[in-house]
């Protein structure tokens, strides 16, 4: 009986450590918000709009870190190597959570590989070019893309297998106009090199700043891939896809959410799900976004996150599978 006695008090021992491990607060230490790209690109502009609101929700510190490379799945990588215990935040779009795991041979993830916690923002596509292209308008584009068939213009984009290399490799399937694919490791390199002239355009997020770069003459946005939503002025004149004779069905956008590593304890997803949609009705941090020209979502429970994750990850295989896209 006394040996009895003595293992039911070490269960009982082991059970309250269990559950005073299970109750431990959250978060107990600096949660990481990662930017799969370096500073000064728009994502790292949509990061440093919330992390200070939602480390105030959670009661501690968020900080920003920017990794980029290989289109992402670095930093990717990195979270999805940290324990599950929701202080490492990733803010992914569909190129770095979906479609480098579906595309890209060295990467060793899966879309299924993270959690959904919230989503932040759609953002609209434009078509930006250097200034000296003699296209102002998306058809006007499309046809000096199939005058150049002997020398086809060049396009930037964050790296192979993302939405906007796809797109590129769209674009020449449905018009029969050849370009020439450069990979970057970013937004800012691709706007200096259009600015420089070393490429000839890219599929982009808009962005603010683009206003001034136009009136000074440095680039040109000559077409929005997202006739659904307006974009500000000067903007809002702009030839849509919609309107466009060759390129009516490039109706594109791309959205960004916050994601952990799957197996992160239920609690601390609803609790880092609620920060955030609390951050995203800041009077302040919408303005921000809204400022991009960015569609801020309406706050979506985590059950309806992961019926959109899965309904988003079966239309990339379905893009993938259409263009035909094998990695190099």
């Amino acid at each position: 009986m006394k040996r009895f006695g003595r293992w039911l008090c070490a269960l009982a021992f082991l059970g309250c450590g269990a559950a005073a491990m299970a109750q431990a607060p959250y978060p107990s230490k600096v949660v990481t918000m990662m930017v799969p790209y370096p500073a000064g690109a728009a994502s790292d502009f949509t990061a440093r709009a919330l992390n200070d609101l939602v480390g105030k929700e959670l009661g501690g510190q968020v900080i920003v870190e920017n990794i980029g490379g290989a289109t992402g799945a670095i930093a990717a990588a990195k979270v999805l190597a940290a324990p599950a215990d929701g202080h490492y935040l990733f803010q992914g779009s569909p190129n770095e959570l979906i479609l480098s795991g579906l595309v890209n041979k060295s990467t060793r993830y899966k879309p299924e590989d993270f959690q959904w916690i919230a989503p932040v923002a759609t953002s609209p596509l434009v078509l930006v070019v250097n200034s000296q292209l003699p296209a102002h308008s998306l058809d006007e584009f499309v046809a000096l893309a199939r005058s150049r068939k002997d020398a086809p213009l060049s396009y930037g984009t964050p790296g192979p297998g993302t939405l906007y290399h796809l797109l590129g490799e769209l674009f020449t399937r449905r018009t029969g106009a050849p370009v020439t694919h450069v990979p970057y490791k970013g937004g800012a390199p691709i706007i200096q090199d259009l600015i420089g002239g070393q490429i000839d355009f890219a599929f982009m997020p808009y962005q603010a700043f683009y206003a001034d770069y136009v009136k000074q003459g440095r680039l040109r946005v000559i077409g929005s891939l997202s006739p659904g939503r307006r974009l500000p002025a000067p903007f809002d004149t702009l030839q849509t896809s919609a309107q466009s004779k060759d390129m009516k069905d490039f109706d594109f956008g791309i959205w960004t959410s916050y994601m952990v590593r799957k197996g992160t304890p239920r609690p601390v997803a609803e609790r880092l799900n609620a920060a955030i949609a609390a951050a995203l009705k800041n009077p302040q941090a919408r303005a921000q976004l809204e400022s991009q020209a960015k569609t801020v979502f309406e706050p979506m429970s985590l059950e309806a996150g992961e019926k959109f994750y899965a309904a988003e990850i079966a239309r990339y295989r379905d893009l993938v599978k259409t263009i035909g896209y094998e990695s190099p």
